[in-house]
């Protein structure tokens, strides 16, 4: 998504310790497990592995002074999720659903296990993505493929703020796919939205 699938980042010692340097594309720092794998072949990995992974990813790069770090976890709650908090110290956390029922479930566990004692992590908002469509020779007009307000509502039931929702549009995958932001996309309704 940010047109760096062949990046290899490299290893650089800092204060005689070995750091990883991040791989940078229009002013983002990244580090993926994607950078060290072969791409044609599954990665299969147990939990306690890929979770030792990702903490890697945070505490051997040379992240430098940062104004954000963002990490996109898969769904769910479970070991990779764990192990992050854990190891990293969270100043909040955005929670993103897409609107339908099966998906909210999985967002409203994610706030409970951020907003555990033991774990207590300031869920700053909900962003609902493929919120609605809407057709080019149509742009006033939402079509809901997910349902409607889903996230909305959950934001609502949770007490916690809706930061956004985000249409499908296809240039977003376009966009994706040739390494360019949609946020990029000047003037659309998916750079408008990001933007809010």
């Amino acid at each position: 998504m940010f047109d760096v699938m062949d990046a290899k980042p490299i290893s650089k010692e800092i204060d005689g310790v070995s750091k990883m340097i991040p791989t940078e594309s229009f002013g983002v720092k990244l580090l993926s497990i994607g950078f060290f794998v072969d791409s044609s072949r599954a990665l299969v990995w147990s939990g306690p592995m890929a979770s030792k992974a990702i903490v890697q990813l945070f505490q051997e790069g040379d992240w430098g002074a940062l104004d954000y770090m963002i990490s996109d976890l898969p769904p769910g709650i479970g070991d990779f999720h764990l192990s992050l908090v854990g190891a990293v110290p969270l100043n909040g956390v955005v929670i993103v659903s897409t609107p339908q029922f099966v998906a909210l479930a999985d967002a409203k566990k994610g706030v409970g296990m951020f907003q555990l004692p033991s774990i207590n992590a300031p869920v700053l908002g909900i962003v609902e993505n493929m919120s609605y469509f809407s057709p080019l020779e149509e742009p006033e007009k939402k079509h809901h493929l997910f349902g409607k307000e889903g996230a909305k509502k959950l934001a609502e039931e949770l007490n916690v703020p809706l930061l956004g929702e985000i249409p499908v549009v296809q240039s977003i995958c376009e966009a994706g796919d040739t390494g360019r932001p949609a946020v990029l996309q000047d003037n659309t309704p998916q750079a408008i939205a990001y933007m809010k």
